[in-house]
């Protein structure tokens, strides 16, 4: 079953896409107005990531992001709201290749955790950003449902906000 949703456009007219591509991978795309290796140092550099990573519109906070953004690395996010238990994502780095891919897996689940590959693909100044989602069955991604994919919308437009401020920075 292939659903496809979209959140409203940015002022800059970039869209997200959730894709579900099979019963195990979800894909998420947007094209960003920045250089790739602008949008990978975002995803890549603990002081840029947590002014981004999390949707403000649900409250919530990074309150630690620790980022070891190599091949073997790890990562913890660490993350609620002021007044609940806080929620803890963390997994290590399987593949790092500046500025075009992150491979990395969600090991917060266990072994029925996801792997993630993201990709920036540059053309003409912008960045056309995929991120797919491999789950080790239907069960694991039906579980995991589509909420934090559908949260990619508001943290993708966050994450446009804060390049199009980096980008003014740089120029």
């Amino acid at each position: 079953m292939d659903e496809t949703r979209a959140n409203e456009p940015t002022p800059m007219q970039n869209r997200t896409t959730v894709e579900r591509k099979s019963d195990r991978e979800l894909v998420v795309t947007r094209t960003f107005d920045a250089p790739a290796r602008i949008v990978f140092e975002a995803w890549t550099k603990p002081e840029l990531f947590k002014q981004w990573w999390t949707p403000k519109s649900m409250g919530m906070f990074l309150r630690s992001c620790e980022m070891d953004v190599r091949v073997g690395g790890g990562y913890r996010l660490v993350f609620g709201h002021d007044d609940s238990h806080p929620a803890e994502f963390f997994g290590r780095y399987l593949e790092v290749t500046p500025p075009s891919r992150l491979v990395w897996t969600n090991d917060e689940g266990g072994d029925g955790g996801p792997v993630t590959t993201v990709t920036f693909e540059e053309k003409g100044g912008k960045t056309l950003l995929v991120m797919h989602e491999v789950y080790p069955s239907k069960e694991a991604l039906d579980a995991a449902g589509t909420g934090a994919a559908d949260a990619m919308a508001e943290t993708f437009g966050q994450l446009d906000e804060l390049l199009a401020t980096l980008r003014h920075g740089a120029a």
